[in-house]
């Protein structure tokens, strides 16, 4: 298929304000819709919240509130459309109702509830269908869906801070962060994009963290997971004091496989890991980290715990700062 600039701008415009939803959707994917007519952007949607108006949904109140005709338009949609009633009806009724005469797609929905079917519906009331727009773009923004649809697993990410020449703490103080403000917001964001967090008993126990999403605005809360398969943290700890959903695994943990494999149940999609190197490192060895975040600060340790990990089966690095710390973000 050959596509024009004009419909690869569109496409990318609808990828764009897909963005806007993240972190608040999930275990929905991240969906942007543009509907266009007569060559000019007439509307625009996404899907903002669990509960909420899906992208095709939106994008059709949008062009209703903006006065538009949306009869005989061409939507840019970044995934599938469904066809199954959930929390909300099908999005291929509101298209057929609002009379939509093309329906471009960049990707397919893997979805075992759909699996095509959106696009045969559309088909056959009529409306040209075509797919594969921005493809690889919509895969990347779709990731953690995409691997959850496949794998009925989350995809693996840890997040791990060192100092300067490797070290992930100084026990010669008391527990603290050693990076700055500005690459806590940063961490607050990664986590507010996460449907869970994990740490060992090692961190609780040391730490005390809360885990939550604080620094930025969020209406959800992941859950926290802690494995303690000795019951060795106070019962006094923040993640279980605090008022939100903490699982304590305990005499009852079978392993990281089945953990994952029980988190996926929970249509648990992307898992931060934010333990200590021992945690982090069993998952490193059963193959089990899809991303591995490292962040390193200037910040010098006196009595330093080294990290140790091996990152040699991951296949590429993206560099970026944040704030003061320059970071690696590593992914097979």
């Amino acid at each position: 298929m050959t596509w024009s600039a004009a419909q690869r701008e569109y496409m990318s415009r609808a990828l764009e304000v897909a963005e806007k939803g993240r972190g608040q959707v999930r275990p929905n994917p991240l969906v942007g819709c543009v509907l266009v007519k007569d060559g000019f952007v007439i509307a625009e949607g996404w899907h903002d919240h669990l509960g909420g108006l899906h992208a095709e949904q939106m994008a059709i109140h949008d062009a209703e509130e903006k006065g538009h005709n949306t009869n005989g338009s061409t939507a840019y949609i970044t995934l599938e459309p469904c066809n199954h009633f959930g929390r909300t009806p099908p999005c291929t009724e509101a298209l057929l109702w609002a009379g939509i005469g093309e329906v471009i797609i960049a990707h397919g929905d893997p979805n075992p509830l759909v699996r095509g079917d959106g696009i045969s519906v559309l088909e056959e009331a009529g409306i040209k269908v075509q797919s594969g727009l921005l493809e690889n773009e919509a895969a990347e923004q779709m990731r953690e869906f995409l691997h959850w649809c496949e794998n009925r697993r989350p995809y693996v990410t840890v997040k791990v801070a060192i100092d300067a020449n490797g070290s992930v703490d100084d026990l010669s103080k008391d527990a603290a962060r050693f990076t700055s403000d500005e690459c806590l917001k940063h961490v607050h964001n990664l986590r507010k994009d996460c449907c869970a967090i994990l740490v060992g008993a090692n961190t609780v126990i040391r730490d005390d963290p809360s885990l939550t999403v604080r620094l930025v605005e969020s209406e959800r809360q992941p859950i926290r997971v802690v494995i303690d398969p000795n019951n060795r943290i106070d019962p006094n700890s923040k993640v279980l004091n605090d008022g939100f959903a903490t699982r304590h695994l305990t005499s009852g943990f079978r392993g990281l496989p089945a953990l994952l494999d029980m988190l996926g149940d929970l249509e648990i999609q992307r898992l931060l890991v934010e333990g200590g190197p021992t945690t982090i490192n069993y998952f490193l060895e059963e193959g089990l980290v899809d991303e591995f975040i490292l962040v390193q600060s200037n910040a010098v340790h006196t009595t330093p715990v080294n990290s140790n990990f091996d990152l040699t089966s991951f296949s590429s690095v993206e560099e970026k700062t944040w704030g003061e710390e320059s970071v690696k973000i590593y992914t097979r």
